[in-house]
């Protein structure tokens, strides 16, 4: 159980210290000032001066500075008096600019070549531009496979690249299963009768179609009355043998690809579009190409498909073009120089490409002030098209700028802010 009048002297405790620990913290009053006049001085110091001048005084030795007293008196080791250490304020060290102005002679702008032009704001086109491999339209390619196992009696191709026509005889195949479905075929022709017995014809006439053979063949063998051996396989569109796996002899299976037969009459260009200008690029955009080997020709096609996906390593988007090459001078695998053609950017603020400085640290620019005067500004930029670059901040339209002759100016105010900083 509490004594009587314990939480009283808790209470007394309590005020005491708060007593004693408002006191450290205020300072006194001297003769003729007054708390509010303290307080105001105490408000124009500095931490630093305040600390130094409230700060218990410390004393060392000249000699031997390990030596620290908090009174006066001589050093144990020398006899020396000691030393009172006061604490001096740094002084702020002025500010300096990191881009002073450079003044010139209207002689030495004469000399350097100085020429300005103006900030304006205008639509910027957007373009991209790229390096793009020509290649087969994917979608013209036909691969050839024949509809039932023989062998091949007769090859009318030697080698790839060979030119072919729609319906232009390739292979001879002989296949026991179309012998076979000739032979039905011409029994089911014998049959007398009309109507429903005319159905066994027509399907046997459609089961010669699915395993390949021609229509003028069929036609041949139901005028003829008597079968063939070989039957012809037919290139099915025009175009250039680009593989052949047949030769004279051979085997082959409905799994085996014989031909591979491309058309060229449209090709597809691949470009790889940074990531950054992805924005620009939409299906059905136009596009401009030329090849090294034709100089001077251009080819206009549009996009068709972009990726869905970027190449981890080059960060780029592949893009499809579409050219139509009619005359067959574009070559799968050639190299050309893309460019795609965007929408315009509306009330853009622009430079000249020359004015900008790019250092790889800063993006700048040399300001000209007027009675020559000249100081460079950083600057953030976006977007560049046809010789002009944005500017999102750093300057306003109408600024007078330098685009030529700027970099000995930026060199001189660089030169310029390191003797100050020496200073």
């Amino acid at each position: 159980m509490a004594r009587p009048g314990a939480g009283l002297a808790w209470a007394a405790a309590l005020a005491f210290i708060g007593a004693t620990l408002t006191g450290c913290d205020q300072p006194t009053p001297q003769d003729g000032e007054t708390a509010d006049s303290i307080l105001q001085s105490s408000a124009q110091e500095t931490a630093l001066e305040h600390a130094a001048k409230h700060l218990d005084p410390t004393y060392i030795c000249p000699m031997h500075p390990n030596i620290v007293q908090d009174h006066p008196g001589t050093c144990p080791i020398c006899g020396m008096d000691l030393v009172e250490k006061r604490m001096t304020p740094k002084p702020a060290q002025p500010q300096v600019d990191a881009h002073p102005e450079v003044a010139l002679s209207g002689a030495m702008v004469q000399s350097l070549g100085v020429r300005t032009a103006e900030v304006e704001r205008g639509a910027l086109r957007r373009e991209v531009r790229a390096v793009g491999r020509v290649a087969y339209d994917e979608t013209r390619l036909a691969h050839i496979h024949p509809r039932a196992a023989g062998w091949i009696e007769g090859l009318s191709l030697r080698a790839e690249g060979e030119p072919v026509t729609k319906g232009q005889a390739l292979a001879d195949l002989y296949a026991p299963d179309i012998l076979s479905a000739q032979v039905d075929f011409l029994l089911a022709l014998e049959q007398p009768g009309s109507g429903a017995r005319r159905v066994a014809p027509d399907k046997a006439r459609n089961l010669l179609r699915l395993l390949g053979v021609p229509e003028g063949v069929i036609r041949e063998i139901e005028k003829t009355g008597q079968t063939r051996n070989t039957i012809p396989v037919e290139a099915p569109a025009n175009g250039i043998v680009t593989r052949i796996m047949a030769r004279e002899g051979m085997y082959v299976t409905p799994e085996t690809e014989m031909f591979t037969i491309a058309a060229l009459t449209e090709v597809w260009v691949l470009v790889d579009v940074f990531e950054h200008q992805l924005a620009w690029v939409a299906p059905g955009m136009s596009a401009e190409m030329q090849v090294p080997a034709y100089p001077g020709r251009t080819w206009k096609g549009k996009v068709d498909y972009l990726y869905p996906d970027l190449d981890p390593k080059t960060r780029t988007l592949r893009v499809r073009l579409v050219f139509s090459n009619p005359q067959r001078a574009l070559k799968p695998n050639m190299f050309a120089d893309v460019v795609i053609a965007g929408g315009p950017k509306p009330d853009v603020l622009k430079i000249p490409r020359d004015a900008l400085i790019v250092t790889g640290e800063r993006e700048s620019v040399v300001k000209a002030l007027g009675d020559g005067r000249f100081q460079p500004v950083d600057v953030v930029t976006g977007m560049a098209s046809d010789g002009q670059i944005e500017v999102l901040s750093g300057l306003a339209a109408g600024d007078a700028i330098v685009v030529s002759g700027q970099f000995l100016i930026d060199s001189e105010s660089s030169l310029q802010a390191s003797f100050r900083r020496m200073r």
